[in-house]
């Protein structure tokens, strides 16, 4: 073999061996990947020369220029967690919500090409929305009726969204609070409030009180007046009953007058019929002979020698006279 053969031999050998290297560097020139739900963008000189959305292995000639590029935009579901969004109700409270926003991209060319950075105007889309609605409404209406308020900032965000090519899917309202100072303010205004029904509860609770022992008096007093109303006519028909038999009766009648009388303060005289007074008969010196009173007791039985303390015995008295000393 001749020196020029093997030259000739040895180019060929290297330029097979650079052929495979080319061959590849070639193709992933004029290839690119679309992965699944992305989708890329081909420019050239910054004008959209095509769209790729179908996921695998595409070519483009193109691509291999270097005045083309490639941008890859993602089409999952993605969020923006907006923190400590300041604006103030209606009562002008101010007050501090978190904003949780679940969105995707439907149309890239206008989420690349229609605004300049979507991600700075979507922030400030959120903030107005959030100022424009929530603050038409109270504190407790914000706290109380999120899904609703929600609802209306994803509606409401929709609208200047779907020109970006933006989709909101759905939009929470989190962590709604106040300023400590008006957080403090609002304690105290509702401890104060709660004093006052306290208060409030507690007078009519007296009050209500009150009434009812009034009127349980009343009613247990027309009670006893009523019973004393009877008491009367129930003591005629028993004392009608009881004259049925005079006996009874007069029995009766001693006793009632008895127990009128009080044993520790009482000095009782009987067998005088009605001769000699009571006062009359305690002037009589215990002890004394009976023949000194006999003759001022004229016409009354002699006193038996028996008698205690020179009173009349008890089977001589017709008559119960009594004093109180």
């Amino acid at each position: 073999m001749s020196s020029t053969e093997m030259i000739v031999l040895a180019v060929g050998a290297v330029l097979g061996a650079l052929t495979i290297p080319l061959a590849i560097l070639l193709m992933r020139a004029v290839t690119f990947e679309v992965h699944d739900e992305q989708a890329v963008l081909v420019t050239i000189f910054g004008k959209l020369l095509d769209i790729y959305t179908k996921p695998g292995l595409h070519m483009h000639l193109a691509s291999a220029m270097p005045w083309t590029k490639h941008t890859r935009v993602s089409l999952r579901r993605d969020f923006r967690h907006f923190k400590n969004v300041h604006l103030n109700d209606v009562n002008g409270t101010t007050v501090i919500v978190d904003l949780w926003l679940e969105f995707r991209i439907k149309d890239p060319r206008r989420a690349i090409f229609t605004v300049a950075d979507w991600n700075r105007s979507l922030h400030n889309l959120v903030a107005h929305a959030a100022t424009s609605i929530l603050g038409s409404r109270s504190f407790r209406q914000i706290l109380n009726d999120r899904t609703e308020l929600g609802s209306l900032l994803q509606e409401d965000i929709s609208h200047e969204t779907e020109r970006w090519g933006l989709e909101i899917e759905n939009v929470f309202i989190r962590n709604v609070s106040v300023l400590p100072v008006v957080s403090r303010q609002m304690f105290e205004t509702i401890a104060a409030r709660l004093t006052r029904a306290k208060a409030h509860v507690d007078e009519v609770g007296r009050l209500r009180v009150a009434e009812l022992e009034a009127e349980t008096a009343m009613q247990v007093a027309a009670l006893v007046a009523e019973a004393k109303g009877q008491y009367p006519a129930a003591v005629g028909r028993a004392f009608k009953h009881v004259k049925k038999k005079p006996s009874v009766f007069r029995a009766y009648t001693e006793l009632y007058d008895l127990s009128l009388l009080r044993p520790e303060r009482t000095v009782a005289f009987r067998g005088f019929n009605g001769e000699l007074r009571a006062a009359d008969a305690a002037m009589i010196v215990p002890g004394a002979d009976p023949q000194s009173y006999e003759g001022t007791l004229a016409g009354s039985p002699a006193l038996p020698a028996s008698s205690t303390h020179g009173l009349p015995p008890p089977a001589h008295a017709e008559r119960i006279a009594s004093e109180a000393v």
